[in-house]
């Protein structure tokens, strides 16, 4: 639009809108990627059903979980006194305890009690020795788990983003767009097909809001850089620093292209 590549001082450009303006707009391209990959994930996950509960259908003897009295019918809701809604919530924090106590808060009756637990590790996995049930296949379900999947979906990609920005991710493991069509091209039915474009979705959001430039968030920095000091940044520094950002860019894009087609054939 008007203004937003070049700086124009005609009234209604972009370089005339206030800093919270310009920031909404700029932003709202990464926003709507993110938003519309939630969304489809979402979709996926109410439309899934037969999600499994926190509670307790059988508890294996001799193990850590019967050991401390824990019985079936017993519904998980915290443990270590964060609360739990998933599965792989309970999991997680089974496998990062590394055999270490821990204090598990169930449901029992309308009852609340807390047990504390010791791990064990078998087999190099860490184990209390429950299965737990699927629940009951409604709306009401669907929509609780659905939701909450899709939180912890959300998680797994900012802490990829994590990892990545602080370089327990290498660059080989990146993804250019050759090695999402290669991905996508080995989609099998619509479902996959969805997961797959609600990640890529995402991921693109997520990415094009970090604050380096020419993403967007590089964009948002300096307008933010321009609210602190009530005037903009030098026109020629702030096309240098794009320029800069962009060869960079350019040259990643490049390398990871070359990864990818190395990988396929």
């Amino acid at each position: 639009m008007l203004g937003e590549e070049e700086r124009s001082e005609e009234e209604g450009s972009f370089s005339k809108a206030s800093i919270p303006k310009r920031i909404a707009i700029v932003a709202a391209g990464g926003l709507v990627n993110i938003v519309f990959g939630l969304f489809l994930y979402f979709i996926l996950a109410i439309s899934a059903g037969n999600y499994i509960s926190t509670t307790i259908d059988t508890v294996t003897p001799g193990l850590a979980a019967a050991e401390a009295g824990i019985n079936q019918n017993d519904t998980i809701i915290k443990m270590n006194g964060r609360k739990v809604r998933l599965r792989s919530d309970i999991n997680e924090k089974i496998q990062n305890s590394k055999g270490e106590s821990l204090i598990i808060t169930i449901k029992r009756e309308g009852k609340i009690k807390d047990i504390e637990v010791i791990p064990t590790i078998e087999n190099d996995r860490t184990v209390i020795g429950v299965t737990f049930k699927l629940s009951e296949k409604n709306l009401r379900n669907n929509l609780y788990y659905g939701f909450w999947d899709t939180v912890d979906f959300s998680k797994s990609i900012l802490i990829n983003l994590k990892e990545m920005l602080s370089g327990k991710v290498s660059v080989e493991q990146l993804t250019g767009p050759v090695g999402i069509s290669e991905a996508v091209s080995k989609t099998q039915g619509i479902i996959e097909f969805i997961y797959m474009l609600s990640l890529i979705s995402l991921s693109l959001g997520i990415t094009n809001l970090l604050p380096f430039p020419p993403l967007d968030g590089g964009k948002i920095i300096f307008l933010l850089i321009e609210w602190v000091r009530r005037r903009p940044i030098r026109e020629k520094t702030e096309v240098a620093i794009q320029m800069a950002g962009f060869c960079l860019l350019i040259g990643l894009s490049i390398y990871v292209t070359y990864n990818d087609i190395i990988k396929i054939f």
